[in-house]
């Protein structure tokens, strides 16, 4: 029998994937066949946009194929894509990045990798809120450091705040890792409260990363501000996945301190020498105003989809307590139908053919209270959904489980 690293304890299995796999067995059932009388199965559950790549993207791309474009770039990225998104921050936020502080990775994932290797180690401690996503404290942990989740509710905005990165810092505290707009909860941490996060950080000689990969997809100007305008010590990862429409081509960047990027470029040239070349010279056309139209045209449709979901689910008695201001996700309270909502998502899966994501994945503060909805979905699946929901749920007993 094979033996494996004891880090491997450390990582959960991707129970969103899991629920993704029986969604899946379940759509391929005679109940979901309309030959067969069935309903087809309505994907709520994963965090992918319905929008793939822009138009422009995919020639570019073909481009590159044609011209054959395809060798090596340098471990950062390509020079004039760093170049590009540094001009996509002064137009979008205002901001003066230097493009040598940019990264080119392979996926947001990967820069999440590269930053914890680079500066996490066994007996470090990193503070995240509960809830978030399972795959950052996992890239900690990979890295041999642990995740602290402090739990985080709705006052909170499902976020950390200065307070209680003060309160429970402690002498192995190595830093924080942030989201805003966060996963599953699609809410922002207010500007004021990510500075005052970052000073608490800054006076005790910590780090802070922010994931920001739903930066793009904000709907609230009270919110949608880079936290790259703190300083030049914050760390930023983002992707061309999520605003950008380009999941599967996996490509995504870091803003780094100046003085880490000779260390992260180290890693990359040893873990995966450069992110795809097709990829990369594809998303220069992401900076096209074509493109960046097409890009604000969506993110308009995501807050009309939000707006649609939101009242919706509270109308079938499913709150939610925090109306998310980012990314695509609902965070929804199922405890007026069920203890568990791992069992809720099966049920729903099974009776209405909607597949949701219970909130064991997130954390245990509101695992079994909680359930991410994906709004990524077309208008007319959330509308089926819905129906569907409310046709399963007035069938229980009134405020039964």
């Amino acid at each position: 029998m094979i033996r494996t690293a004891r880090r491997l304890e450390l990582i959960e299995p991707f129970y969103v994937m899991e629920c993704a796999k029986a969604a899946s067995a379940i759509a391929a059932s005679p109940a979901c066949d309309p030959a067969q009388g069935g309903e087809r199965m309505l994907f709520l559950n994963i965090g992918e946009p319905d929008f793939t790549a822009a138009p422009r993207v995919v020639q570019a791309a073909q481009d590159c194929l044609a011209a054959g474009h395809t060798q090596y770039t340098h471990a950062t990225g390509l020079l004039e894509l760093r170049q590009a998104i540094a001009r996509w921050y002064g137009q979008r936020f205002g901001l003066d990045v230097d493009p040598a502080r940019i990264v080119v990775t392979a996926g947001a994932s990967a820069a999440l990798q590269l930053i914890t290797t680079a500066l996490f180690e066994p007996g470090d401690e990193v503070l995240m809120p509960d809830p978030s996503y399972p795959c950052n404290r996992h890239f900690v942990a990979a890295a041999g450091a642990r995740a602290r989740l402090l739990p985080a509710g709705p006052a909170q905005r499902w976020q950390l705040d200065a307070a209680t990165v003060a309160q429970h810092w402690g002498a192995d505290t190595r830093g924080v890792l942030l989201a805003s707009p966060g996963n599953p909860t699609g809410t922002s941490i207010a500007p004021a409260e990510m500075a005052a996060i970052v000073d608490v950080v800054r006076a005790r000689g910590g780090v802070t990363i922010v994931d920001e990969i739903y930066l793009g997809l904000g709907y609230d100007d009270a919110f949608g501000r880079s936290a790259l305008a703190l300083g030049e010590d914050i760390i930023s990862v983002n992707s061309f996945s999520k605003y950008f429409g380009m999941t599967g081509w996996r490509l995504g960047w870091m803003v780094l301190p100046p003085e880490l990027v000779g260390a992260v470029e180290r890693l990359a040239q040893n873990l995966y020498i450069c992110a795809s070349t097709l990829a990369q010279r594809a998303a220069l056309a992401c900076f096209e105003p074509e493109s960046l139209a097409e890009y604000e045209r969506r993110r308009g449709e995501f807050r009309r989809r939000r707006d649609t979901i939101v009242p919706a689910l509270q109308a079938l008695g499913l709150p939610v307590p925090v109306v998310p201001d980012g990314a695509f996700y609902a965070w929804f309270d199922c405890s007026q139908y069920s203890a568990s909502s791992w069992d809720f998502c099966f049920e729903m899966m099974e009776s209405a053919h909607v597949a949701l994501t219970p909130g064991r994945d997130f954390g245990p503060a509101a695992a079994n209270s909680h359930v991410r909805l994906s709004f990524a979905s077309s208008q007319q699946q959330l509308e089926q959904a819905v129906a569907r929901l409310a046709r399963e749920l007035h069938r229980r007993p009134s405020g039964g489980r």
